[in-house]
């Protein structure tokens, strides 16, 4: 079942072509139907609106939408086509070509960081990263 809250995505006028990119990167993704106005999508069963409404607003870091990671396969895959025209920035968080943001985190993180001894080490080494390495982080 498809949760009942789910966010709405303001594009100036490319939801569709947003979730079709989306659905190339996310598994168990579909394009659930699109009007001139607005595209309903899911990205791995959970669903989103894409709302076409022209240039008022803007994306910021404000939102961002976590990719939690068991593998650094995972975490290489999501980075590198979600950076595809996009950028990088620090700590996992990056923006995509659409202008979202988006954190690729390893599913571990939590469990090093509520290591007191290895914490600070562990924040230390993510701070040093743009995108994660698990194996450093493991090292820290």
């Amino acid at each position: 079942m498809v949760s009942p809250i789910y966010p709405c995505l303001w594009f100036e006028s490319n939801s569709k072509a947003a979730a079709d990119f989306y659905c190339t990167i996310f598994p168990n993704s579909k394009i659930i139907s699109v009007t001139p106005f607005v595209t309903i999508f899911e990205l791995n069963g959970t669903k989103f609106m894409g709302l076409n409404g022209g240039p008022e607003f803007k994306f910021n870091e404000a939102v961002s939408f976590v990719i939690s990671c068991e593998t650094q396969d995972e975490i290489d895959n999501y980075w590198d086509k979600l950076t595809e025209g996009g950028e990088e920035g620090k700590c996992g968080w990056l923006k995509d070509k659409f202008g979202i943001s988006w954190q690729v985190v390893p599913s571990i993180l939590g469990k090093l960081m509520n290591d007191a001894e290895k914490a600070p080490r562990v924040m230390y080494a993510f701070m040093q990263m743009k995108k994660f390495d698990i194996q450093k982080l493991k090292e820290a």
